[in-house]
């Protein structure tokens, strides 16, 4: 991205900035007459009361997914896209190589009708698919919990144990290791096979990976990313069979490396 480009960028964000200025002062001279719409700016870490998350420098955090209070996330863990992770009324424990896919929602209990305080604790190397929920809950390590599935305040996953996805796991309820369970509510479904309880291990090592990749595209900075939107649309290849149809020649295209680097702005 050229001077050019980087002024028009300048010039629009100086736009928005003022353009919310602007608005904020005319509702100051309506006085009681005016109508204000609250713009919330997203944060990606919220302090509440005198507690604030703690993320570990390796840990990933996707720049839509919300930490709030007392939460801790160990290191090579990955918090996805659209995640919810709300320690206020109590803590929230993930340890490293956890991974909590999106849109998974993660709270906790002050008090329920048992009466207990109960705090949210995952362990190390666990795997919680997309949609999940887990309340008040505990994860032992190396667990597998299937997206969409809930747990219930008071529920014991045991390591190496699988919560198959849409189960419903009511409260208080402790699912042994080696086991699967399922439906809702969930109960028994199978014992798990070897292949299986290697397969947990090895899903947490994957998006431990994944996460990485991610870390590094949301780390780019604007003018990198707009310069590989222009190399990757010049180097774009078409199938060879097609290409060989219509007769077109495409320049080869050279491998996307660090020493390929975005000009500098004058």
């Amino acid at each position: 991205m050229g001077s050019l480009g980087r002024a028009f960028y300048a010039v629009g964000f100086w736009i928005r900035e003022t353009g919310q200025a602007m608005d904020r002062l005319g509702c100051r001279l309506q006085g009681n007459y005016h109508f204000q719409e609250q713009l919330s700016r997203h944060r990606i870490l919220m302090n509440v009361f005198d507690k604030h998350p703690v993320v570990d420098k390796n840990a990933f955090v996707a720049p839509s997914a919300s930490i709030t209070g007392n939460v801790y996330v160990g290191p090579s863990s990955s918090i996805w896209y659209g995640c919810v992770l709300r320690g206020d009324v109590n803590n929230i424990s993930i340890g490293a190589g956890t991974n909590i896919q999106d849109n998974s929602l993660v709270h906790v209990a002050k008090s329920n009708l048992s009466g207990k305080v109960l705090p949210t604790v995952i362990g190390d190397n666990v795997t919680v698919g997309h949609s999940a929920v887990l309340h008040g809950c505990t994860v032992e390590d190396e667990t597998f919990v299937g997206m969409g599935a809930t747990l219930l305040d008071g529920v014991v996953v045991e390591k190496h144990a699988m919560v198959a996805a849409g189960a419903l796991v009511r409260q208080n309820t402790r699912i042994p290791s080696g086991e699967v369970w399922g439906g809702n509510p969930a109960k028994f479904l199978r014992k798990l096979t070897d292949d299986e309880i290697a397969f947990i291990s090895q899903s947490a090592i994957n998006y431990a990976s994944l996460a990485q990749v991610h870390a590094a595209e949301n780390a780019k900075d604007f003018d990198k990313v707009e310069f590989e939107k222009v190399f990757l649309k010049k180097f774009a290849r078409q199938d060879g069979e097609y290409d060989t149809i219509l007769a077109i020649a495409r320049e080869a295209q050279p491998e996307l490396s660090e020493n390929i680097k975005a000009p500098k702005a004058s």
